[in-house]
C-alpha cells in the first residue's frame, strides 16, 4: 500500500480519533453503570495521548502492515472495576460492547455522509472513505471473543464458569497473549476478518 503523506497523516488523524471515541465510550458507559475507575484516570476524553499505548497503537500495526497482514491496533486498556457496576458482568459486556459498536456507528454516520451529500474536495471524500474503512475495521477485529479483546467481555457474561476460568488464564499471560494472538491464531482468522471487512465496507460505500 503506497500513501502520500498527506495520507498518511489523514490515516493517522482518522485512526486516532476513532481509538479515542471507542475508549472514551468505554469510560462513559462504565461511569453510567457505577463505576468512576475510568474516569477519574482521565479517560473520560477525546484526547488521543490519553488512550495511546506505543506498543499496541503503534508498533503492533506498523508491523503487520510492514508483514503484509491485515494491520490492528489497540488502546490503553480502560480500567474498570467490574463489582461497581450495575449487573456486574453484563454490565461489563455492555461497557465492552459500547467500544466497538461506538465505531461502526461512526462508520454508518459517516457512510451517510459520504453517500448523500456532494463533495467536490478529494481531500474530504478520501477523509471519509478512510474513516468508515479504520471504524468498520476497528469494530469487527474488536468483537473477536478472544481475551483481551471487547468481543471476550462480551462472550464472559454468557459463558459457562469452565469457559470463563480459560478465559481468565488466557488473560493473565498480558502482553505475551496479545504476541500469542498476533502470530499465532490471527494468520488464521485473517482471512475471515478480511471478507467480512469487505461485506461490510460494500453496504457502507454503495
Amino acid at each position: 500500500m503506497n500513501l502520500s503523506l498527506t495520507e498518511i497523516l489523514l490515516v493517522i488523524g482518522v485512526l486516532a480519533f476513532s481509538i479515542s471515541v471507542h475508549e472514551s465510550m468505554h469510560s462513559i458507559v462504565a461511569y453510567m453503570l457505577g463505576d468512576r475507575s475510568s474516569h477519574d484516570s482521565g479517560r473520560f476524553s477525546l484526547n488521543p495521548l490519553q488512550h495511546v499505548d506505543p506498543l499496541t497503537t503503534i508498533a503492533l500495526p506498523l508491523i503487520l502492515l510492514l508483514a503484509g497482514a491485515q494491520p490492528f491496533a489497540a488502546a490503553k486498556p480502560v480500567q474498570v472495576n467490574t463489582y461497581n457496576l450495575k449487573w456486574r458482568e453484563a454490565g461489563m459486556a455492555l461497557v465492552a460492547a459500547s467500544g466497538p459498536l461506538s465505531n461502526l456507528s461512526l462508520a454508518l454516520i459517516f457512510s451517510l455522509i459520504f453517500n448523500t451529500i456532494s463533495i467536490n474536495s478529494e481531500i474530504v471524500a478520501k477523509t471519509l472513505i478512510y474513516a468508515i474503512q479504520i471504524n468498520v475495521g476497528l469494530g469487527l477485529f474488536n468483537l473477536i471473543p478472544f481475551p483481551p479483546l471487547d468481543g471476550s467481555r462480551v462472550l464472559y457474561a454468557i459463558a459457562p464458569d469452565f469457559l470463563r476460568d480459560l478465559m481468565n488464564r488466557i488473560e493473565s499471560f498480558g502482553f505475551t497473549v496479545i504476541i500469542f494472538f498476533m502470530f499465532v491464531i490471527y494468520p488464521f482468522i485473517n482471512p475471515f476478518l478480511i471478507s467480512a471487512n469487505r461485506r461490510v465496507l460494500e453496504l457502507f460505500l454503495t
